[in-house]
């Protein structure tokens, strides 16, 4: 099973900067610049890892994370910020966020980070 990723970033760079590496892993990327796009998209496909930004125009990270529970309950969300606090880390995983990535983050980081998810996601399917 290939996994698949939704990146979710008002910032295009990081976006360009995330989709070849998430793809040179193996993993299937979508990404998005736009929390409607991404929303919407999410109501026609399944994602394993969502990863979203916090602080973007419209829908912002936290309305995006508690959205994505309800369209995808199963998959895996890691919010990244450049706006990294104790009170929005604790806030993102009372809201059901799986990991806290604070901007700007090492390429290897994140990579590690989605690998440590599909493990989870591989032994979760592995107990049912």
């Amino acid at each position: 099973m290939t996994l698949r990723i939704l990146v979710l970033d008002d910032e295009p760079i990081v976006c360009k900067r995330l989709k070849p590496a998430f793809q040179k892993s193996g993993y299937y990327v979508e990404t998005f610049t736009d929390s409607a796009a991404a929303l919407d998209r999410m109501t026609q496909t399944t994602f394993d890892v969502i990863i979203t930004d916090l602080k973007m125009e419209g829908a912002d990270g936290f309305q995006v994370l508690e959205r994505a529970r309800e369209l995808l309950p199963q998959a895996r969300i890691v919010v990244i910020t450049g706006f990294a606090t104790l009170d929005t880390a604790k806030e993102s995983f009372r809201k059901g966020a799986f990991d806290f990535v604070a901007k700007p983050f090492k390429l290897s980081g994140i990579i590690e980070c989605v690998r440590r998810l599909e493990e989870d996601i591989k032994q979760t399917s592995a107990n049912r």
